[in-house]
């Protein structure tokens, strides 16, 4: 089992670095366009990032998305985020965990991101597949506490699952799971999906089971089916390639909840530049995120290239919050934005 785990994390890396594994659709924020203020009264020099997130104070609202752990060659990467994200000050998620729980030696993998980055915010990992089987759990206090991690994350993968072979492919009772999960765990319960967004009805079973943080991913970045796909050389499920809910729409559906609820909302999926990610802000997220930018900017242009690559982010959002009459990231968030069709 752990051989197995380990040369599919292996492969995952692989494939994501040199396949093509985007989705052929949009994550649909092209459909929309920002109000420009000409009475503009934004000091642009006196916007200020700073947020509160799961109790620790963080310099952008930017987290660096989980993506994996275990391998040798994971341990070099997860260090080199983690550099990244103390540098900037910025929550970091690792990777799914389950290897730990089979196999204590891949601590190391993981265990690096709290060494270099000791006072933001660090984000454990595990999949539904694995919650639904677990009876104790207490026995998540072995990946969460080697990490000193301030929050879990749970992510929601069932089209990642059923295309691999070796996928777990029964989640009956994970929304049970996480209401338990909630009341026993004693840091914050973060639920994330891997490519294929989700709608109002998702987000609302979420919360009323106590989740704390929601992270849509959306789709329109990376295809987690065409991952699989590609690591199987699998022809015969090409439909569900494209199978998920945009990114733009994901964040408009889960932000409707934030009306009546108290949460965090992390707009990911196919989040490439300042433009993706202030019309995700715009569109409701509190937050946003990315992986296989921040992966491949890494793999390119090393530790300074992703620092460049997240401050010129927030740069071009802070232009964006200048045209709009924004000072501050809630008030680009108030009618900033509209879809095309209404501006002609």
């Amino acid at each position: 089992m752990k051989r197995n785990i380990l040369h599919r994390k292996k492969a995952h890396i692989d494939i994501c670095l040199n396949s093509d594994v985007t989705f052929g659709k949009s994550n649909g924020f092209e459909k929309y366009e920002f109000v420009h203020n000409p009475l503009t009264e934004v000091n642009i020099d006196k916007i200020n990032f700073t947020t509160e997130f799961l109790s620790k104070t963080i310099s952008f609202p930017f987290l660096i998305s989980s993506m994996t752990g275990g391998t040798d060659e994971t341990l070099k990467l997860n260090e080199k985020l983690s550099i990244v994200a103390n540098e900037l000050n910025i929550p970091i998620g690792v990777g799914s965990q389950r290897i730990m729980l089979e196999d204590s030696s891949t601590l190391e993998s993981f265990k690096v991101i709290r060494k270099n980055a000791p006072n933001v915010p660090v984000l454990s990992n595990i999949g539904a597949g694995q919650i639904v089987k677990i009876d104790d759990i207490s026995k998540l206090q072995l990946i969460t506490e080697p990490i000193e991690a301030d929050g879990m994350i749970i992510h929601l993968n069932p089209l990642q699952e059923l295309l691999q072979n070796e996928g777990d492919k029964n989640f009956s009772g994970i929304l049970n799971k996480l209401a338990k999960l909630k009341k026993e765990l004693n840091i914050p319960l973060i639920v994330k999906e891997v490519g294929s967004g989700m709608d109002y009805e998702t987000g609302k079973k979420l919360l009323d089971a106590g989740v704390d943080v929601i992270d849509v991913a959306g789709a329109g970045g990376t295809s987690w089916a065409a991952v699989e796909l590609i690591r199987n050389d699998d022809e015969t499920n090409y439909y569900f390639k494209e199978w998920g809910l945009r990114t733009s729409y994901s964040i408009r559906e889960i932000a409707r909840l934030k009306e009546s609820n108290k949460f965090v909302l992390i707009g990911s999926g196919g989040i490439n530049n300042f433009d993706d990610a202030a019309k995700a802000i715009a569109l409701g997220a509190d937050m946003v995120a990315s992986a296989i930018t921040i992966l491949k900017t890494l793999d390119s242009k090393g530790v300074e290239g992703v620092i460049d690559f997240i401050i010129n982010l927030f740069a071009g959002i802070k232009k964006i919050m200048f045209l709009t009459g924004s000072a501050t990231l809630t008030e680009l968030q108030k009618n900033k934005i509209k879809k095309l069709e209404e501006l002609y």
